[in-house]
């Protein structure tokens, strides 16, 4: 009679198998992942304030690059003959006192701050991200150097080093205030990532992947990053509203953007000396500013909303 033994199951076998687990789990985590962006979309569009918001920021954008195509003067010409005059249907925001017209320099000026504020405010979401996930997902020596660099970064006056390094890049004022702005913007959202990384880096999802051998950029790009996404479009939204606050309080006193750029703070920085005398100088750029941060907080507050399940929000 023929021994009857176990075989034992091959590596492959079990590769095969891990790896099919993997995947199972990978693809309950992406279900899970589309049925929360899905729920968070629901939300948004029951949400009046996220499509006040929408519109008016796209109706802002708009009115900053095709603005200046339809009008006739343009915001470095002089009129002589209106110098320092009030609104009229020729300069429809009127002239400051060299003749400039406001109205081409507002839209040049609000050019100047979604720029900046578009790329500072996710270019610090970023480095969160990438900060926040390598330090959590990796822990030890890597980990306190990063919390190490968060917290010098914490404390450091970052007005002072402005004001110390800002001759140095005369020429290219706005471009180094975008990249100050994101290097001082991602410390605190960096912590709330390395927590959320920290946790996640235990789910069985992880661990599976980790096991198979996927490299860590695929690990953090696929499952870890996914996973906190909510956080970070919350955070560069708000980023956005925070950078256009900065550049035009900086601007206003002189520690941004330079002649001959121009930008809403230093609209309202010259404006502010008139204000009284002739108001347009300064209501003008101001409400154009406010108008913009307010749009873009609505999108911001009706995002963190969505994300929240405790809010009020409509749900299903």
């Amino acid at each position: 009679m023929a021994d009857i033994g176990i075989r034992p199951i091959p590596d492959t076998t079990i590769a095969l198998q891990s790896e099919g687990a993997a995947d199972l789990a990978g693809g309950i985590r992406s279900s899970q992942a589309r049925s929360r962006g899905r729920l968070i979309w629901h939300r948004l569009v029951h949400t009046p304030r996220f499509w006040v918001g929408a519109i008016a920021i796209t109706l802002i954008a708009l009115w900053a690059i095709l603005g200046p195509v339809f009008y006739p003067y343009n915001a470095t010409g002089r009129d002589s003959l209106n110098m320092g005059i009030g609104p009229t249907q020729l300069h429809w925001f009127g002239t400051n006192g060299i003749g400039q017209d406001l109205y081409a320099q507002t839209l040049v000026g609000l050019q100047k701050s979604l720029v900046i504020g578009l790329i500072a405010g996710p270019l610090g979401t970023a480095i969160a991200a990438i900060a926040g996930s390598v330090a959590g997902y990796m822990g030890g020596i890597v980990d306190k150097v990063i919390v190490w660099c968060i917290n010098l970064l914490l404390v450091l006056p970052s007005f002072i080093l402005l004001v110390i390094l800002s001759p140095l890049f005369k020429g290219l004022s706005w471009v180094f205030l975008t990249i100050f702005l994101a290097a001082f913007s991602w410390m605190i959202m960096a912590q709330v990532i390395r927590s959320q990384t920290r946790s996640l880096r235990n789910q069985d999802f992880v661990k599976a992947a980790r096991y198979m051998g996927v490299p860590m950029p695929k690990i953090l790009g696929r499952h870890i990053i996914p996973n906190v996404a909510s956080l970070l479009i919350i955070d560069a939204t708000l980023g956005v509203v925070g950078a256009i606050m900065a550049e035009t309080s900086l601007s206003y006193f002189g520690f941004g953007v330079r002649a001959p750029d121009v930008s809403l703070g230093t609209l309202l920085s010259e404006g502010t000396s008139a204000a009284i005398t002739r108001p347009w100088l300064f209501v003008f750029p101001a409400g154009v500013l406010v108008a913009t941060l307010f749009a873009v907080s609505l999108v911001g507050d009706a995002l963190r909303d969505a994300v929240d399940p405790t809010s009020g929000v409509n749900r299903e």
